[in-house]
């Protein structure tokens, strides 16, 4: 209690209970967790006295009683102790409001709900203010007011008509008959007795059954057992009996049932748990003596009613379970939280959690379990969306960080929710039902998109997915998660705009992700971190389970059949060519980039995934430098788009080559023009759309020196005829294999591995026994085995022309063409075998070249084999490597006397020992001349043109070869006038 100023005896204290029309609790301001109490009988006052066990209501006691605890429940009062009855332990005194002074008992008395005492009692045992009191009586009792009123009727009808539980009887109470009637409806009540913080005993309004109800979903610490003489004090006290002038008068005595029922159950005393008095406390100091509201939940096997308990605070209702579980004086049970909806059971868990982390009260001691996870704190950021890796993972490209740094791009797990597994191509495992789903839902709406992040908490998991404990396996990695809020979100299907109860703008991913049934929340151990949203997670949930959505509906899950080009092999990929060629442009989405400029594509039309190359563009190769510069910059641009190819074909490996669109840009411009890529003119620029915007912004980037052009010197490589530009030309080093007329040869590349390949089945096949004639008969066009004439050896050859009809002879001759080597000759059947399809799929090795920029005679015109000659003195003479550099690739067929056909390479040839390209000389020489140059054509072939103009100079001056007599008229197609269209009519 808190004494006021000087030493004039009152105190200060709080209204917590009013056990009758003259008596008041009073708890002081203290603020110790259990202040000190006192019960006060008003002086000199009588009211009438409420029913005990088996007995009524005295007439007018119940009002007597309403108005005192409605007038003075919960008020900030001063008291002073008037005087004291030792026999029975009463204290009586004085109580005024602390607010205005006003005595209580003076408007007890003036509202005739209580008489004077008489005045036969001991000397200084009366009110000081007993005269005021005497007079307010008097005035009371003509004006009949309160228990004054002499109204016909009004004492009999005072008197409550009260139920056998109100008075100790509780045998025929129906419990479940009242929970049925009103099970969810709030009830109105008074509390009149707290047992303990989650206990309380209470009269129904209007009916005054007297019950006892246990509050739902919690249990608050326990008060204990008191031996059988405290049992007896206790119930014969909570019989809320008023004051009596008689105070020595003898109480009821209990029946001999009710003293040994006491006994047997309360024979040994216990003390209370820690924190049980406090519970008490709390819980009387909130609802005892006051009307609440309590909304039945159920009824337990002893007929116990068990509800949810909601008091007044100013103008807002609280929960008194959660208020108990938030300070720990309470702890979640789970037998009764059944009976509540998921958000409250929610609520409570999560307040038991954080009273759990705070230690509060009744958890002071509490060791939270071993837990592999760690919150993350202070770790929010914004960024761009640049992959879904499945449904519950997200890669998210910081902003803060700069462009291509490789911590820059940041991985997520989304807190608290589970998607399908995506499975493992690789292990053959396929997506578990609704995985697809989950991810693409995602994408659609992520993919390039600027979203927040909430970093939460990170977990160490071990490789197989499962945790482990904080002590850890060695094989163990560590995951971090968070929550995704995507920024000015458009209205979703599901109505989702904002997480609940979150300060984040936009919708929470995982939220929508649960809605649609595409994820399960985890149910995390008691001391797990989880999402800062996970009541808005678990809410999402019960609205999909109850909708039937995603993978709670009935429904079987969708099935999607993808045939993955990328595990099956090169042949199959090949089948697939016509399939994707007939379409000209389709729609598909980068699955995954694989580097700058090769893609897992997936095309839902032909529900297929396929490699995609970029036609004559490369990037920097894994290792090199560059490279992840130019996955980087291609992952941002179009990891997980949607875009637009055209096949154009299929190389060896199964990769598919063409062009690629994202949002009508071709997409090799972008990485051209960052300098990353190089162009390569490997199918024909003729063939490639855009091909003029790929050599654009090629030379935009070599002009500004970026990246792999860095070093890049404008025509620095140009000397003594050789080609311009090597280093962004691509270079072989070949050994050329045959001449032929026109300036045209076949090499072989020295460093292709496949020529040793080949070389080495080639001898070991035993190639002894002639074939039997019928068993054997090539047509043109097969692969076979044929020996060559000068060495004897044995190649695979092309059968270029055969005799009609089945072979007679084997004599029988067949002009065949060597594809390792580029010869041709004709041979008996005899020299030739079938040949094992392991040994003939391998393409072949022989590469038709031309000599760049120039026109050499053919044998049939003028010094044409005066050129062939010369030709095969340069490039025959012994073995001898030379460096190739295409300068373009002719791909218009190539077909020269059946020796094949295929893509020729326009090279300029170096010969390492020389001074000077092989073009040159053959110039130098006069057995060749330049080509006519054209009105537009690009810079690098401009600058090899005027460099090796000097040397047909030079030859003209001379006279030599072609320029014997002068100069050479040029060709009809050089020369003639354009042919016009006839006019009129066709």
């Amino acid at each position: 209690m808190a004494s006021t100023a000087g030493n004039s005896g009152w105190f200060r204290g709080t209204v917590k209970a009013v056990p009758s029309g003259d008596s008041l609790v009073i708890v002081g301001g203290s603020k110790a967790e259990i202040p000190p109490e006192k019960t006060i009988t008003l002086s000199s006052l009588i009211a009438p006295k409420l029913a005990r066990r088996g007995s009524i209501d005295e007439p007018f006691a119940w009002g007597s009683r309403e108005f005192l605890r409605k007038l003075c429940i919960g008020k900030d009062v001063k008291f002073k102790v008037d005087y004291t009855v030792p026999s029975i332990g009463r204290e009586f005194g004085s109580v005024v409001f602390s607010s205005d002074d006003t005595n209580i008992s003076f408007l007890v008395v003036a509202a005739g709900w209580a008489k004077v005492r008489d005045q036969g009692q001991q000397k200084g045992e009366v009110s000081p203010f007993l005269s005021e009191l005497l007079r307010l009586e008097e005035q009371a009792k003509q004006q009949g007011l309160g228990r004054w009123n002499r109204d016909p009727g009004a004492s009999e009808a005072s008197i409550r008509n009260l139920p056998p539980s109100a008075i100790g009887d509780s045998g025929n109470f129906d419990a479940m008959g009242l929970l049925a009637t009103n099970k969810g409806s709030p009830m109105e009540v008074i509390v009149e007795q707290v047992r303990d913080g989650s206990t309380l005993r209470v009269y129904l309004l209007p009916s005054f059954q007297f019950v006892q109800v246990f509050v739902a979903g919690i249990q608050s610490p326990s008060m204990g057992r008191r031996t059988a003489s405290e049992v007896v004090i206790e119930t014969e006290i909570s019989s809320d009996e008023p004051n009596d002038d008689s105070s020595t008068e003898p109480r009821a005595p209990l029946t001999s049932a009710q003293r040994l029922a006491a006994a047997s159950a309360s024979g040994t005393e216990v003390a209370p748990d820690p924190f049980g008095r406090e519970a008490k406390h709390f819980t009387e100091i909130r609802v005892l003596n006051r009307e609440v509201r309590i909304v039945l939940e159920g009824v337990d096997k002893f007929s116990n009613l068990i509800g949810s308990v909601y008091y007044s605070d100013g103008e807002s209702a609280k929960d008194l379970a959660l208020e108990l579980v938030e300070t720990g004086l309470a702890k979640y049970v789970e037998w009764s939280a059944s009976l509540l909806e998921d958000d409250v059971k929610r609520r409570l868990k999560n307040a038991e959690l954080l009273a759990k982390k705070s230690r509060l009260r009744m958890w002071t001691n509490y060791v939270p379990p071993a837990t592999n996870s760690k919150a993350i704190h202070d770790q929010n950021f914004t960024g761009k969306v640049i992959e879904v890796v499945s449904g519950d993972c997200i890669i998210v490209a910081d902003d803060s960080l700069p462009f291509g740094d490789p911590s820059a791009e940041r991985r997520i797990n989304l807190s608290s929710i589970r998607c399908p597994k995506m499975g493992n191509p690789r292990r053959d495992e396929k997506p578990a039902p609704y995985a697809r789903e989950a991810k693409e839902f995602l994408r659609n709406r992520l993919i390039g998109r600027q979203v927040q992040v909430s970093m939460e908490y990170s977990r160490k998991v071990s490789m197989a997915d499962g945790p482990v404990a904080a002590s850890g396996a060695t094989d163990s990695r560590v995951m971090d998660f968070g929550s995704i809020f995507l920024v000015n979100p458009a209205k979703d299907g599901d109505g989702t705009a904002t997480a609940a109860g979150s300060q984040q703008t936009g919708a929470n991913i995982a939220e929508l992700l649960v809605a649609r049934g595409f994820a399960n929340v985890i149910r995390h151990r008691d001391f797990e971190e989880r999402s800062n949203y996970y009541d808005a997670l678990l809410a999402a949930e019960s609205r999909a389970i109850a909708g039937k959505k995603g993978m709670h509906s009935a429904k079987d899950p969708p099935v999607v059949h993808i045939t993955d080009l990328l595990t099956a092999s090169a042949k199959k990929a090949r089948d697939f060519l016509p399939f994707l060629q007939r379409n000209r442009r389709m729609t598909a989405v980068v699955e995954y980039v694989l580097s700058g400029h090769r893609f897992k594509l997936s095309i839902p039309k032909e529900t297929c995934s396929i490699a995609f190359s970029f036609s004559g563009v490369r990037c920097p190769g894994r290792d090199e430098q560059y490279s992840d510069e130019a996955i980087a910059l291609m992952r941002r641009k179009i990891m997980q788009r949607d875009v637009e190819i055209e096949v154009e074909t299929v190389d060896r490996t199964g990769t598919f080559l063409g062009t690629l669109w994202e949002a009508r840009t071709n997409v090799a411009v972008t990485i051209l023009e960052a300098g990353l890529a190089k162009l390569q003119t490997s199918f024909g620029t003729d063939r490639i759309p855009d091909a003029h915007l790929l050599v654009q912004a090629e030379q935009s980037a070599k002009m500004k020196k970026l990246k792999i052009w860095e070093n890049y010197v404008e025509g620095g490589d140009v000397s003594n005829g050789t080609s311009v530009e090597r280093r962004q030309k691509e270079e072989l080093k070949v050994m050329v294999t045959e001449v032929l007329g026109g300036g045209q040869f076949y090499v072989q590349s020295v460093v292709d591995q496949k020529v040793a390949a080949i070389q080495k089945q080639l001898a070991s096949l035993n190639l002894q026994e002639a074939p039997v004639l019928g068993a054997f008969n090539p047509k043109k066009g097969d692969i076979v085995l044929a020996q060559f004439s000068a060495d004897n050896s044995w190649n695979r050859a092309m059968i270029v022309n055969a005799p009609r009809g089945v072979v007679e002879s084997s004599n029988d001759k067949f002009e065949v063409f060597y594809i390792d080597y580029g010869n041709q000759e004709a041979v008996t059947f005899s020299q030739l075998r079938p040949i094992d399809p392991s040994v003939s799929s391998a393409p072949g090795l022989a590469q038709l070249c031309s000599l760049a920029y120039l026109k050499v005679p053919t044998v049939e015109e003028d010094y044409g084999q005066e050129a062939a000659f010369r030709l095969s003195e340069h490039l025959l003479s012994g073995p001898k490597e030379f460096k190739a550099i295409i300068e373009e690739r002719d791909t218009s067929g190539g077909k020269v006397k059946g020796q094949g056909t295929g893509t020729i390479f326009m090279v300029t040839l170096v010969d390492p020992e020389a001074d000077i390209s092989i073009n040159a000389t053959m110039l130098q020489d006069g057995l060749a001349r330049l080509e006519k140059r054209k009105r537009w054509e690009p810079k690098d072939r401009q600058l090899a043109m005027d460099e090796l103009e000097k040397f047909q100079t030079e030859a003209r001056d001379k006279r030599l070869g072609m320029w014997e007599y002068g100069d050479i008229e040029s060709d009809d197609e050089d020369s003639a006038p354009p042919q016009r269209k006839a006019a009129g009519k066709r």
